[in-house]
């Protein structure tokens, strides 16, 4: 049998699909992990508190898996999408940032070193750590932004239906 073929639009959807489900995921984990204060004595008490650790974990795992899927698969995906040939990683942030889809290459790298810091260093400084985690709070909005303008840009610029896209996941997590 004769397989459809997979077209550059019907593989970024289908990537799409994917990113919706982290972001539903991360989002939720946001909320969830968000709604306490967190400072170093937080940070301190996981060790005796398993549950606000799985939290935390969970928090930091799909900040991470999100960033890496926009980077590395949906963002070159929606340029070649766009009949564009994407080049490096930081190229395509970069083309991102001026099609308008990406608010801050900046803030984007600040977030992958944030990323770096979160799994490797909350077991050294408790308070650094927690600080990290706020900010991390503030980059996982900006993630799930650049989510949000590559929805409104599949349907204006790509020109694909609204039914066609995978469920839109902003305030869809509760």
């Amino acid at each position: 049998m004769n397989q459809p073929e997979i077209t550059p639009t019907v593989r970024f959807i289908d990537t799409l699909s994917i990113v919706a489900k982290e972001a539903r995921h991360l989002e939720w984990s946001c909320n969830r992990l968000f709604r306490q204060p967190i400072d170093s004595r937080w940070v301190e008490a996981l060790d005796h508190q398993p549950e606000l650790a799985e939290q935390m974990e969970a928090f930091v795992s799909r900040y991470g898996r999100l960033q890496d899927t926009l980077a590395d698969k949906l963002l070159p995906r929606w340029l070649i999408a766009l009949a564009e040939k994407p080049g490096s990683q930081i190229e395509v942030l970069n083309r991102a940032e001026r099609l308008g889809v990406l608010e801050d290459v900046a803030s984007w790298l600040e977030a992958r070193q944030l990323r770096s810091r979160l799994i490797h260093e909350y077991m050294t400084n408790s308070a650094a750590f927690a600080e990290d985690l706020r900010l991390a709070e503030e980059y996982s909005r900006m993630l799930l932004g650049t989510v949000q303008r590559l929805y409104s840009d599949a349907i204006s610029r790509l020109n694909i239906p609204a039914n066609e896209l995978p469920e839109n996941f902003i305030g869809n997590s509760k």
